[in-house]
C-alpha cells in the first residue's frame, strides 16, 4: 500500500482544497492530512482560523478522499510525522517548492499546483469588504 501524508489548515474550505487533497489521494491508496492547529496558525499568520481546528479536521474527514486525520502542532515535527505515519510520498503546494526537499530521505516529495483564483485569504477579504 502506497501512503501519502498533506498538510494544510483548509479554513474556509473551498474547491482549491478538495482538487488538492483528491490530486494528493490519487498518487497512492491511503491519504492521510495533517491539519494545523490553531495555535500553530497564529504563530505563523498572526490570526486564527475562522474555525476551530476540531471542526476543521472533522470537515476534512468528511471527504472520501481522506482516510486519516491528525493535529499538526508544529513545522519543525513534519519529519517526525512523515515517519508515525508511514508515508511514502509528501504532497504539498507548489508555494512550498523546495521547502521540503529535505524529507527526500524518508520519501518522495511531490509539489503540487494550487488551484489558480481560488485562496482562503482572498475570500476572507471579499467576506469583509461585504460586512
Amino acid at each position: 500500500m502506497k501512503r501519502v501524508i498533506t498538510f494544510g489548515t483548509f479554513d474556509i474550505f473551498h474547491i482549491g482544497h478538495l482538487r488538492i487533497l483528491e490530486r494528493a489521494r490519487a498518487l497512492g491508496d491511503h491519504l492521510t492530512v495533517g491539519v494545523s492547529s490553531d495555535k500553530m496558525n497564529h504563530d505563523k499568520k498572526q490570526r486564527y482560523p475562522i474555525y476551530p481546528q476540531d471542526e476543521r479536521m472533522r470537515i476534512i474527514l468528511g471527504l472520501k478522499c481522506v482516510d486519516e486525520v491528525f493535529l499538526e502542532e508544529s513545522l519543525a515535527l513534519k519529519g517526525e510525522y512523515i515517519r508515525t505515519h508511514k508515508a511514502d510520498v509528501l504532497v504539498m503546494g507548489h508555494d512550498w517548492e523546495g521547502r521540503f526537499d529535505e524529507f527526500r530521505s524518508l520519501c518522495e516529495v511531490v509539489y503540487l499546483p494550487r488551484t489558480q483564483g481560488v485562496s482562503t485569504t482572498d475570500i476572507i477579504n471579499q467576506v469583509k469588504t461585504y460586512a
